[in-house]
This record gives C-alpha cells, sequence and structure tokens, in this order.
C-alpha cells in the first residue's frame, strides 16, 4: 500500500504564516503537520509515500529528505502549475504500483488507516471515501449513500435545512489504481466535481467509510487554534502528547507561580517565575517569556520573545516574533516570522503582521 500526501497548495488562508513556511510545514505542537501524518501512516505500515509539492518544496525536502531517516520512502513530484486533486494524483501515475491511500495535506484526524483499508478490502470498489457528521454541511457539500455505504451523488454546500445528509468528505481517500484511468492528463482536475460523479455513472463502486474519529481543517488560523486545544486537552491524541505540562520544555515551568495547565513547552525556553502562563499555550523551542508577562491561549513558534509586561491571547506568533514591552494582542491575531511589535503596541482583534501584510488596530 503507497500513500499520496496533497502537499502542494500555497496556504493563504493562514498568512502571514504561510509566508515563510510551507502549509504542511506548520508545526502541530512544535512537530511539522506533514511529520504528524508520516506518523499515522508508519503506525498504519504505510511506508511508501508520494508528496505532490508546489509551494516551498525545498524546506519540504531539507527537513525530509529520502525518508530513510524515518523508515520510509519518500518521492516528491513537483507541480509547476496546480494540478486539482485529480490532477495531482495523475501526475505522480507513473509512481503508483497498486491500491493507495490519498490524504488531504491540511487535515488532522484521528483515523484509523489499517481500519479503513480493511473496509475497502471488503467492500471491493474502485474506492473508499472516508465522511464525518457535522452540526451544518453548508460549508462543505454533503456526500449521499445507501446502507451498503454505496455513494450516489454529492451535494455542494446545500442550505442546512435542504441538505440531504449530515454527511461529509473528511479528505482521505483509498483508491484502486485504475481510478488513474479515469483522470485526463496534463490540466486542472476536480476531483469532486469531475472524478467522483464519472466513478458513480461508470457504476464501478465508490463506498462510503463514516467515522465518529477527530477531524479538523486546519486551513484557517482559528481552526489551527482550535486543533491545538483539542490536542493539548487529548481530544485529538498525538503519540508525544498528554493532558497537562508536556514537552521537553515542560521542566523549565516548574517554579512559575501562575501556570494553567494544559500547557506545551519545547526544548530551551526560559519563563520568568512572575510570568502568567495557560491555559492551551505552546511554547516552541528557545522561546523567552520575561516578567510579568501574560500568555493565554496562543501557540507560539520557535525562538519566540515576549518581553516585560507584554500579553498574548488567544494569538499565533510565528518563528523568531518578538512582542516589546507592555505590548497587547488580542484574539484573532497572527503575527508572521521575524516579526516586531513595539513596546506598548496594540494589536487586534483579528490583527496580521507580517511580510505584505500591515499592522490592523
Amino acid at each position: 500500500m503507497q500513500a499520496i500526501v496533497l502537499v502542494g497548495g500555497e496556504g493563504t488562508r493562514l498568512r502571514p504564516l504561510t509566508y515563510g513556511t510551507p502549509k504542511p510545514m506548520v508545526p502541530i505542537a512544535g512537530v511539522p503537520f506533514l511529520a504528524r501524518t508520516l506518523e499515522r501512516l508508519c503506525q498504519a505500515g504505510i511506508l511508501d509515500v508520494i508528496l505532490p509539492a508546489g509551494y516551498m518544496p525545498e524546506a519540504i525536502v531539507d527537513y525530509f529528505g529520502d525518508g530513510s531517516a524515518i523508515g520510509m520512502k519518500i518521492t516528491y513530484v513537483i507541480e509547476e502549475t496546480p494540478l486539482g486533486t485529480a490532477g495531482a494524483l495523475k501526475n505522480v501515475e507513473q509512481y503508483i504500483t497498486g491500491p493507495f491511500v490519498v490524504l488531504n495535506g491540511d487535515i488532522l484526524t484521528s483515523l484509523d488507516l489499517r481500519k479503513m483499508i480493511a473496509e475497502h478490502e471488503r467492500k471491493g470498489g474502485i474506492g473508499l471515501l472516508h465522511l464525518i457528521r457535522v452540526d451544518d454541511p453548508s460549508s462543505f457539500g454533503s456526500v449521499v449513500h445507501d446502507e451498503s455505504g454505496l455513494i450516489s451523488a454529492f451535494v455542494e454546500k446545500a442550505p442546512r435545512e435542504t441538505a440531504p445528509t449530515n454527511e461529509i468528505n473528511a479528505g482521505t481517500y483509498l483508491f484502486e489504481q485504475e481510478i488513474l484511468d479515469l483522470i485526463p492528463a496534463g490540466r486542472n482536475v476536480s476531483i469532486e466535481r469531475e472524478t467522483f460523479p464519472q466513478i458513480i455513472a461508470s457504476g464501478k463502486g465508490l463506498y462510503a467509510y463514516t467515522t465518529s474519529d477527530y477531524w479538523i481543517d486546519l486551513g484557517k488560523p482559528e481552526q489551527y487554534l482550535n486543533a491545538h486545544r483539542d490536542v493539548l486537552a487529548g481530544r485529538m491524541p498525538l503519540l508525544t502528547l498528554e493532558p497537562g505540562a508536556t514537552g521537553e520544555g515542560a521542566s523549565a515551568l516548574a517554579k512559575v507561580a501562575k501556570l494553567h495547565l494544559p500547557v506545551h513547552a519545547d526544548a530551551g525556553i526560559q519563563v520568568d517565575p512572575t510570568a502568567e502562563i495557560g491555559p492551551n499555550v505552546v511554547l516552541g523551542e528557545g522561546c523567552r517569556i520575561e516578567s510579568g508577562a501574560i500568555l493565554r491561549d496562543s501557540v507560539l513558534w520557535d525562538r519566540v520573545t515576549i518581553e516585560e509586561g507584554a500579553i498574548v491571547e488567544g494569538a499565533i506568533l510565528a518563528s523568531g516574533v518578538r512582542v516589546g514591552r507592555d505590548a497587547r494582542i488580542h484574539e484573532g491575531s497572527v503575527v508572521g516570522h521575524d516579526a516586531v511589535v513595539a513596546a506598548n503596541e496594540t494589536l487586534g482583534p483579528d490583527s496580521r503582521v507580517g511580510a505584505s501584510a500591515p499592522i490592523t488596530r
């Protein structure tokens, strides 16, 4: 079994974070999201991975190499122009040798891939789609299927009250190699709008696999923060995390009088005992938090400095950010790589600071 992880997107909704980091390398509790995905594939015994990359591929290649360091084989295929989901699959056809799993590069989920593979082997057909139930499918589109799981229709973004079902496409697929014969080469092809309807019309058997696993789309800053809240609370289980004070730098928090769990801290952090940290805070490697600073419900990447008396609430700060003395960063703010928030400056709510993104008050 092989896997294709779709990592070609530019991550425009996560800007300014993705001006300096490709979306698959955005960290989840200090570890690149793509590394978290590859961990899941290893757990399922899938060690042959193809990465159709397009935006800042060098960062991905430099980090993972050929995959041998983590016991995997990684093949990179660089897209010169965006090809859509199905187009990206067709573009790597020469490397496909049999059935394969496709994972959307911005979905965090606890889906058990071994169980999904077993379900596909049981049902047969050309493919199996992971579905989840949501309260309001109007932002996603509904998937219609019968009791056997055979899919008959995709209804895009129908109003909640008229949607035929609350089950949506969750972005993980398992396909037989023959699906590639249905995809035209050399152009952008949407798998949802073009390939799936063609499969349904052909009668080749496209099946649903609905589960209640954890699932979230990391494409927006608020969803990225929500994912960290869920990871820290244990609602989304990750191999190296448990609820509480976790990470290699957790011991540096021992003398902090106002520590509100859960908190995750990576190696090399420095936190003044008079600072207030948590709940729902992630401190990346080498972060420095000075006296009287307050951090709540925020994710800090590596080497972030929060100076004396500054307050950061509900924000995301990329690597190398410096927040000046007595500055205030409000909920929903996102600060890009190496940006400086001046002393006594106030950002937010929902500010964007960084390359090509001016400060908004």
